[in-house]
């Protein structure tokens, strides 16, 4: 059975930095491309981060550093000065680099306030 296990967020202050983890178990860790995806209040799922199963950036927003570590079968967003806007529900996915099959993680709740 698959699961993917965000942690890391948290209440933090705007300006402040988080890390977030996405601990995998019940794939082959290294043959999936993995990102990060965030979902605020009434607003659309929207990616964050993808890096591909060699760990190369594919995508990333400014502010985000996204990592993983096949070893480990982890994945890292670090989040740097972060604002209110970045409030949001904090997901990670797994996407099977030729089948395309695809799982979520449950999220983790970042909320950015003074």
């Amino acid at each position: 059975q698959v699961h993917l296990v965000e942690s890391g967020g948290s209440l933090v202050q705007p300006g402040g930095s988080l890390r977030l983890s996405c601990a995998a178990s019940g794939i082959i860790f290294s043959n999936y491309n993995m990102g990060w995806y965030r979902q605020a209040p009434g607003k659309q799922r929207e990616l964050i981060a993808r890096v591909n199963t060699v760990g190369t950036t594919e995508y990333v927003k400014a502010r985000f550093t996204i990592s993983r570590d096949n070893a480990k079968n982890t994945m890292w967003l670090q989040m740097v000065n972060l604002q209110p806007v970045d409030t949001a529900v904090y997901y990670c996915k797994a996407e099977q680099a030729v089948s395309g099959a695809a799982y979520w993680g449950q999220g983790t709740q970042v909320t950015v306030s003074s």
